[in-house]
């Protein structure tokens, strides 16, 4: 199976280890690190994966990333009891419910789901 993996950027692995795992029930898969704070985290969640690199030198900051989701209102009541969401989920004009977070480094995550009959 092909797939694309998304790279975030993060300031120390331990912080983006507990927002992941305990904020948004990510489970690890890999962890290269000599400290605990530098290095990378490979991260699943069901069939989303990520990694998380700190320090990221030469890349860019404040990444963004969408999660497509079969319940945008089921992970937001999961998440939004854990770690601070950004805004509710709503309706897009383009058709998607949506709501989006950020992590401790900065990078949206932008969690897109499909229109659900009587949303909120």
């Amino acid at each position: 199976m092909e797939r694309a993996v998304p790279i975030l950027p993060a300031d120390d692995l331990a912080q983006a280890r507990t927002f992941y795992v305990d904020g948004l029930g990510f489970e690890v898969l890999f962890e290269a690190s000599e400290d605990g704070h530098l290095g990378l985290l490979g991260l699943r969640r069901g069939t989303i994966e990520l990694t998380i690199d700190a320090p990221m030198p030469g890349h860019g900051r404040e990444a963004c990333v969408s999660l497509r989701v079969s319940d945008a209102d089921a992970l937001y009541r999961e998440w939004s009891a854990k770690v601070n969401v950004l805004r509710p989920p709503h309706d897009e004009d383009w058709g998607a419910r949506t709501f989006d977070l950020l992590d401790p480094a900065g990078n949206t995550i932008f969690v897109i789901g499909p229109l659900i009959a009587n949303s909120p």
